[in-house]
């Protein structure tokens, strides 16, 4: 089954990116701003490298992202219309060089659960009133009534070698995400692949040669700030990644690729010569700084590079983000006895505040958004002798140990709460599947029932499958696998996954598709209490 045609709204949106390509910039004409255009050169004009962006939406804020080639102040208007008669106005400070000329605006007072419409123009901060093009973009803020909401996720994108080859169709998966029409888009981490640079070609299977556009940014490892930012801007060059940006609202979390492969901080890269930089902790500092420089993410008040938190879309659906990158105690054997700071993986303030939020929450789904899964097996390499894991799970079956006690802590705390209607959504292992965990399949047993859906990857290569780790009960419901290690998005094999609620019956159904919009597999639960 595929995608559904799109709306009259996302029609509209069409018809107003219908002149992005690769690289491209989504423009209005100038007479929507009620004045006639000033006739400027237009390498004087600030220009669009990288589009647009919107994130963190709540019911009455959302984050507007863009980014100039120079210093520049952002102008903007929105309305709830795309006629734009009733604007509300406001501008930014400039955008310098100190943070890439990004710009960060917290749109506030706006009405909930409602399509706003933006337009946006930079002005030169060295020539005054000399304006960039008119953009034009939409998102929607999250509703305070039951009506049906869709997510979507997925993660992992320009990973393994496969970046823009224009001739493929770029970056494709931003299309068919755009497509399905989600209210929010949660990307489950690995925005970019920091220690990953690109080749001009990589030969395929068949012959045929994938050529990838290359950048600065991804012409070696990131080391430096400017070359973790340059990692972002590549991905952003993409017209399908721009037409994404200016439609769908992100929440964005980070896994190890941001950084560099399988990364804690105490990590030293002794023996990997492409880094002076040997320092992991100084490298997950600069990779920070440029995450959230380059995502619509909003700074926690007084946690400014905090990025686990939460979002409420009404009476039925709320969404938690954790971040498993860092609080973590370093990659090991991972079979600690007890819990301590070797064994963490949420850490205990984060686990707190996680277990609390949950056991507080009034919304039919708690879904909780993770940077990787429970229950499949991910390994590292061997230290010291010894076998290392990266993920969660310890490849032994057995009752909980090392950072598997912080899951048991977790779900043995919502069973004595009886929390119920609680979903995990995941990616990381680049392919799609879903679990189900069970108490009378596990090893550790005092725990409700629940799901994992896993998806991706987005624009990397394909692999699968894990091995499972029985110690929480997982069973393989469905896994879309690769064929061969590394699989390229030519062969169709990228994912996403969506999970919608019926404001009618309350029920949940998650779907997993593929870059074409073909729904692979799907299930429906029903609440367990549906008098809620």
């Amino acid at each position: 089954m595929s995608n559904p045609p799109l709306s009259r709204r996302g029609f509209v949106r069409d018809a107003l990116c219908s002149a992005v390509t690769a690289g491209a910039v989504l423009t209005v004409p100038s007479r929507l701003w009620g004045a006639p255009a000033i006739i400027t050169r237009d390498r004087l004009r600030p220009q669009w490298p990288s589009g647009v962006q919107t994130g963190d939406p709540l019911t009455d804020r959302a984050i507007l992202w863009a980014r100039s080639d120079r210093a520049a102040r952002l102008h903007v208007e929105w309305d709830t219309t795309d006629r734009f008669r009733q604007v509300r106005r406001l501008q930014s400070a400039v955008a310098t060089d100190a943070s890439a000329f990004t710009t960060h605006l917290d749109l506030t007072d706006l009405p909930a659960g409602q399509d706003i419409w933006y337009r946006l123009r930079y002005e030169s901060a060295e020539l005054p009133g000399v304006f960039s093009e008119p953009l034009v973009g939409t998102f929607r803020t999250a509703p305070r009534r039951a009506r049906s909401v869709r997510v979507a996720w997925s993660g992992d994108m320009v990973g393994q070698g496969w970046g823009i080859d224009a001739s493929r169709g770029g970056l494709r998966i931003y299309d068919a995400l755009r497509r399905a029409q989600p209210d929010v888009f949660v990307h489950s981490g690995d925005n970019i692949y920091a220690d990953q640079p690109l080749l001009p070609e990589v030969t395929l299977d068949d012959g045929t040669i994938w050529r990838n556009l290359i950048t600065d940014g991804k012409a070696k490892v990131a080391e430096t700030l400017d070359e973790y930012r340059g990692a972002f801007a590549y991905n952003l060059l993409d017209g399908h990644a721009q037409q994404f940006g200016a439609n769908v609202p992100v929440i964005a979390q980070w896994d190890d690729h941001e950084v560099v492969d399988n990364w804690f901080h105490e990590l030293v890269l002794a023996n990997d010569p492409r880094y002076t930089e040997k320092r992991v902790r100084v490298l997950a500092e600069r990779a920070k700084k440029a995450f959230f420089e380059f995502l619509p993410i909003r700074r926690h008040a007084t946690e400014a590079g905090r990025i686990y938190r939460q979002f409420r879309y009404g009476p039925l659906m709320e969404l938690f983000v954790v971040d498993l990158r860092s609080y973590r105690g370093a990659n090991s054997a991972n079979r600690q006895p007890a819990s301590s700071a070797a064994a963490a993986i949420f850490g205990e303030t984060q686990l707190q505040w996680l277990t609390n939020a949950l056991r507080s929450s009034t919304a039919v789904w708690k879904v909780i958004a993770s940077d990787m899964p429970i229950g499949l097996v991910v390994p590292d390499r061997m230290r010291d002798g010894e076998r290392n894991f990266e993920g969660i799970a310890n490849a032994d079956g057995g009752a909980p140990l090392g950072r598997e006690l912080e899951v048991a802590q977790l779900l043995e705390a919502l069973q004595a709460a009886s929390v119920e209607n609680v979903v995990w959504i995941t990616a990381d292992v680049h392919y799609a599947a879903a679990h189900h965990y069970a108490p009378e399949r596990a090893q550790f047993t005092r725990f409700n029932p629940f799901w994992e859906f896993v998806a991706g990857p987005m624009h990397a290569g394909t692999f699968g499958p894990n091995a499972l780790d029985r110690t929480f009960g997982p069973e393989v419901r469905f896994a879309s696998t690769a064929p061969r290690p590394n699989r390229p998005p030519s062969d169709d094999l990228q994912f996403y996954g969506t999970l919608d609620v019926d404001a009618g019956t309350r029920a949940l159904t998650a779907a997993l598709w593929d870059v074409t919009g073909k729904r692979l597999w799907s299930t429906e639960l029903a609440p367990a209490d549906p008098r809620r």
